[in-house]
């Protein structure tokens, strides 16, 4: 199923930021999901999110409301296939509070590929509107057995016939974003099942798996089977509880299975998860390894500890800072112990050599004048990850400042996903994350834009690569799409 993402979701537009730094600009998203209705057809939800704090209003009797102009289109190659417009008034806003709020489309579209165009426009305001494209690629789901896309709801209630967001007897306002921070202990998902009467059976299973996106390893926990009765269309509502689930990336499936356990159809859900779940191990409790600590000098017992961050936790990493800020030489000793007899239980002295070699690898490869080696870009790539399946580097280009690409064929359940580096102070080996499609990374859609800004201007909010043209000495484009 195709989703586009920028940011949490398709952010429109970027903010325009630029000349107009005192001016409050518009900010929205949208992401959208496939389903299939038997009297319909295949159509697609366009969900929307406005950010109210973004947002001009207007006084009315009883508080405030903003007014937006939305006009959308659906384009194949040759013409427009469906159009909207029409005008959005948000709830009423009281005593200067703005929240956001949402809206939904739905196109009936046949099986194809299209482009969703978005024009936005503040109606309270003299901004410019805001313009974006959303590549869009719909799938046959009506003749044969199979789910459509998973929708996380924000908030779900008993549900009103008459609203646009009424489903299967909820009223169910969606989430656009997939990060889930640790006030967050519950995710409703909502999908839809059809053609299992084609199993020939009155019940149909269905498997749910958590995976962890990072090992491939299943959450055993929240494997489970449940069994719904068959029809051209099933709606399913689940509670996925995130209460005792780690900060970590995690992928969301389910399966149609037939009796033999067979998977028929499957669709995913990826999300980002942060919950420092506290740990009872305390490093006063350690009781020192003697041949641990003879591989530690005293004079880089904090250097081995600071190299810990990038394959560390959030919590990890605030207990590491403060044992560096106490410059406890034994305090450091056993915190560096009791991390690796956490992380590594099995073998941590090991596992504790194995990492040391790569700290000196990369300290070796990517330190600089003002950066020890882990704590460059590259450094920390290369420590969470492994080493790179393949490197382009770039050290020399007339348009392009010098660049290095990273490609790695595996990184747990992932397959192919890449980095790029670059150097736009041009000295020492100071290379900096401009871009990458790894789930969680720094996702930058204008990193050819940049790459090449010594010499090319900037371009528009419909494309801020518009002016980033081939040209002799510029392959970046080229490297990267080649994995």
């Amino acid at each position: 199923m195709n989703r586009f993402l920028l940011s949490c979701t398709f952010l429109l537009l970027c903010t325009l930021s630029f000349g107009q730094a005192n001016k409050r600009v518009m900010r929205a998203y949208v992401d959208n999901k496939q389903f299939f209705a038997p009297s319909v057809g295949n159509y697609v939800e366009f969900n929307f999110q406005f950010v109210g704090s973004s947002l001009y209003y207007k006084g009315i009797e009883g508080g405030l409301v903003g007014d937006i102009l939305v006009e959308t289109s659906v384009r194949n190659e040759d013409s427009i296939v469906s159009a909207q417009a029409y005008r959005l008034s948000s709830p009423i806003m009281r005593d200067s509070i703005v929240e956001d709020f949402y809206d939904v489309q739905r196109y009936r579209l046949d099986p194809g590929e299209y482009q969703f165009n978005i024009k936005l426009t503040d109606l309270n305001s003299e901004n410019d509107p805001m313009t974006a494209v959303m590549p869009l690629k719909v799938e046959e789901l009506g003749d044969a057995i199979s789910i459509s896309d998973i929708g996380v709801a924000e908030i779900a209630t008993q549900g009103d016939p008459n609203s646009v967001f009424y489903k299967s007897g909820y009223n169910i306002i969606p989430r656009l974003s997939s990060y889930y921070p640790q006030e967050l202990n519950a995710m409703p998902v909502y999908m839809e099942v059809y053609n299992s009467e084609l199993l020939g059976d009155s019940v149909f299973m269905m498997e749910q798996i958590l995976i962890n996106g990072m090992t491939g390893e299943r959450l055993e926990e929240f494997t489970k089977v449940n069994k719904y009765k068959s029809s051209d269309v099933v709606p399913v509502f689940q509670k996925i509880n995130l209460e005792n689930i780690p900060s970590g990336t995690y992928v969301l499936s389910y399966s149609i299975l037939n009796a033999g356990g067979v998977q028929l159809a499957t669709q995913q859900y990826d999300f980002e998860r942060t919950n420092e779940i506290q740990t009872d191990l305390l490093a006063e409790d350690v009781m020192l390894d003697p041949s641990f600590q003879e591989s530690i000098t005293d004079d880089s017992v904090l250097y081995f500890l600071e190299s810990l961050i990038p394959i560390s936790t959030n919590t990890e990493v605030r207990s590491i800072v403060e044992t560096l800020k106490s410059k406890d030489i034994d305090q450091g000793r056993k915190h560096l112990q009791q991390f690796w007899q956490v992380t590594a239980a099995l073998n941590p002295y090991e596992e504790w050599l194995a990492y040391k070699a790569q700290v000196k690898l990369v300290e070796r490869l990517y330190g600089n004048n003002f950066q020890e080696g882990f704590e460059t870009d590259r450094g920390r790539v290369y420590l969470q990850y492994g080493a790179p399946t393949n490197i382009v580097s770039r050290d020399v280009s007339p348009n392009e400042y010098p660049y290095e690409i990273w490609q790695y064929n595996k990184i747990g359940r992932f397959s192919n996903k890449r980095f790029i580096f670059y150097n736009p102070d041009l000295v020492n080996k100071a290379y900096r994350l401009l871009h990458s499609d790894m789930i969680g990374e720094l996702k930058n859609d204008s990193w050819p834009q940049e790459l090449s800004k010594r010499n090319t201007r900037l371009g528009g909010v419909d494309d801020p690569n518009a002016h980033v043209i081939d040209q002799w000495g510029q392959n970046a484009q080229d490297d990267f799409r080649q994995y």
